[in-house]
């Protein structure tokens, strides 16, 4: 299961009781953020969640609002004697960027080892997440994410024993590893069947509607995306700042198929996002406003 909550919801400045942009997973021990707005270590704290296990960061693009808390952040993290290396995913000029933002956190006790991406689309596999960042459309280079789970075939002992694997195996072999005994090789696939559905979350802000986000985000369990405007009347201003509509976003989860669409990254004239919904569920009924420290946990299929 998937833990995730989105930490702040505001585009541009932050508001009372509405801070700038982040999101938090949290998988089987590992914790992932993405994006880093001012406020995120408050409201991590109103939610209980720890930034102790974060270990990897990732961020869609360089502007403040987006990435203005990560020096307070990094140095709690080294005030709090934090040794494990993070890892940070983010668009060319990343390392530039943090270190520049490290002048006034020059000295941590932990490394940050960084991957810049560089291509329309690339996939990241690290502490059992799938990370796949594709490029949207901004004023500067954006990207989104898909965060995925994959779940493993389900074990089936007929076909461990026709393939005459040793007991002793069978639990590493479930879990993925391979195994090699009297000079034979034993995979996964000698006791699973095929892969099951596993969990997929999408997350994009900062940009306008683009096939990528379609493709990318199609089937996801939770598509959180950009509703900068809630007002028809300012598609015209969405596209003059390379930001997105209610009324986008929802086009766009009907398109990807999603299962449940959240938006975020409101703008400060927004006041009561939750007043504009009603009048997009007619183009995707199951949409929500996103708030801060709003939350699910997301399941694996219980029919798969």
């Amino acid at each position: 299961m998937l833990d995730v909550c989105l930490l702040g919801t505001s585009g541009m400045m932050p508001l009372p009781n509405r801070w700038l942009t982040a999101l938090m997973t949290r998988y089987n021990g590992s914790n992932l953020l993405i994006d880093c707005g001012e406020g995120t270590q408050i409201t991590m704290k109103e939610k209980g969640w720890s930034f102790h296990s974060i270990d990897i960061i990732c961020f869609t693009h360089y502007h403040g609002d987006h990435i203005s808390g990560l020096p307070g952040l990094l140095l709690s993290m080294g005030n709090a004697d934090r040794t494990e290396p993070i890892t940070m995913i983010g668009p060319k000029g990343l390392e530039r960027v943090v270190n520049s933002l490290r002048v006034i956190a020059p000295e941590l006790p932990f490394d940050i080892n960084f991957i810049e991406l560089s291509s329309p689309l690339e996939e990241i596999r690290i502490n059992g997440y799938i990370i796949q960042a594709f490029r949207v459309n901004h004023n500067i280079v954006c990207y989104g994410y898909s965060i995925i789970i994959e779940r493993a075939g389900r074990f089936f002992l007929e076909k461990a024993q026709e393939n005459n694997v040793p007991q002793s195996f069978w639990n590493q072999l479930q879990k993925g590893a391979t195994m090699e005994a009297d000079g034979r090789v034993y995979t996964p696939d000698m006791v699973l069947g095929p892969k099951r559905k596993g969990i997929k979350l999408t997350y994009c802000t900062d940009t306008r509607p683009v096939p990528s986000i379609v493709e990318n985000a199609k089937n996801a369990d939770l598509f959180i995306c950009e509703g900068m405007y809630g007002e028809k009347d300012k598609e015209d201003k969405a596209k003059e700042h390379k930001h997105m509509t209610f009324y986008e976003a929802a086009q766009l989860a009907k398109e990807a198929d999603v299962k449940e669409l959240w938006l975020t990254h409101y703008s400060p004239s927004l006041i009561k996002p939750e007043e504009y919904i009603k009048n997009i569920k007619d183009i995707f009924p199951n949409v929500k406003p996103g708030k801060d420290r709003k939350s699910v946990t997301l399941q694996f299929d219980p029919n798969e």
